[in-house]
């Protein structure tokens, strides 16, 4: 059976916002020629009636940016209109958007309520932290703005999660960012990504300080669990799936890269967003099918190429949980053998010191907590 999941960026990079770390400006700005289309209605439909031709199954739209809601609400209008003229075979459709929720207005989140929408909501941590990195054109902090989203979202009974990005002061103030955080309930953190001619800034995550981070959050999750206050954390949570015998639903966490459609506001198709540039281009969505492009010598050299084990992975205890994570964070390949990740120290200490509680975890998961 084919399902398809396909990650829009329907204004590529642009975006109201300049976070100091985001990586997406800088792999835009690495492409030969930088571009930041915005995607027109022709082009959205043909991604919509691609999609629909490829799967029998689920067809799963995320949205990011850049900004996605530059984009304008009649885009996403348009969205719902195409899926409903063509899913002829009754497919199961989910979508999704991530956003930084500046311009969310009550009609935006009424709408998100009205079409099942899953939104994730960038917010790092503390209000001090998110205003010193997530700043508008002018400068000025962004925090209040966001939790007033949250309160729209919320009012309307819309499906939210967080994503917080792991910069090195955030990992500083572990315990103070999980409960700023907590009461959203479901948590993602992300590490900080360097641009990628490895130049480190004053924000740029330290190995060290990700593993103490590390550490301090699952202290916390742990803590909530066993008073039977539990907070979904994603990378916590995988970990307990693979202890379960489960897959786990990152991709990073699963040993081999996968591919998914990373459609950028032009058409440009790339197997995944953290290399969404020049070299890993698997073809253009105007003028190639999904299936031509899955058979791409560009999408089999993306899924083989991480299968290569560095050789202290393959002696590592914890390598079974660890995967040697994602492969952003392994390069670079020599003679087609990946790095050890970035992070690697970070993860062995983790998980000498987490092991005994996650199993623990594993055993009561599927009697008390939904994991």
């Amino acid at each position: 059976m084919n399902s398809i999941t396909l990650l829009i960026k329907p204004v590529s990079g642009l975006c109201n916002l300049r976070c100091k770390y985001c990586f997406y400006a800088d792999v835009v700005g690495n492409r030969q020629n930088p571009q930041y289309d915005i995607m027109d209605e022709g082009t959205l439909e043909t991604v919509v009636r691609k999609a629909f031709a490829y799967s029998d199954r689920y067809c799963f739209f995320m949205f990011q940016g850049g900004e996605p809601t530059l984009a304008g609400l009649d885009f996403y209008k348009k969205l719902i209109y195409l899926q409903k003229l063509y899913n002829r075979n009754n497919l199961i459709i989910q979508n999704s958007i991530q956003t930084n929720s500046i311009i969310l207005t009550e009609e935006w989140i009424e709408f998100f309520h009205d079409n099942n929408f899953l939104v994730g909501l960038s917010l790092d941590g503390t209000e001090e932290i998110h205003n010193s990195f997530r700043t508008d054109a002018a400068g000025n902090g962004t925090y209040n703005r966001v939790i007033e989203s949250i309160k729209l979202l919320e009012k309307y009974k819309v499906d939210y999660n967080i994503l917080c990005v792991v910069t090195n002061k955030v990992a500083q103030n572990g315990k103070a960012v999980y409960h700023a955080l907590k009461r959203y309930r479901h948590l993602q953190f992300i590490p900080c990504l360097d641009d990628l001619d490895g130049t480190e800034c004053d924000f740029s995550l330290k190995s060290k300080n990700y593993g103490e981070f590390l550490k301090i959050t699952f202290d916390e999750y742990y803590n909530d669990i066993k008073n039977n206050s539990y907070t979904s954390v994603r990378n916590f949570d995988n970990y307990v799936r693979i202890l379960n015998g489960n897959a786990p639903e990152n991709c990073s966490m699963s040993g081999k890269c996968s591919y998914y459609f990373v459609i950028d506001g032009n058409g440009s198709v790339y197997p995944c967003d953290f290399f969404a540039f020049d070299k890993w281009k698997i073809g253009d969505v105007k003028n190639d099918s999904f299936i031509r492009m899955t058979k791409s010598d560009t999408v089999t050299k993306f899924v083989d190429d991480p299968l290569h084990i560095n050789e202290k992975c393959e002696n590592c205890r914890w390598f079974f949980l660890c995967k040697g994570g994602c492969r952003r964070n392994r390069e670079p390949f020599e003679n087609n053998i990946p790095a050890r990740n970035i992070y690697c120290e970070s993860y062995i200490d983790f998980f000498e010191y987490t092991f005994k509680r996650l199993k623990e975890i594993s055993c009561i998961s599927a009697s008390k907590i939904s994991i």
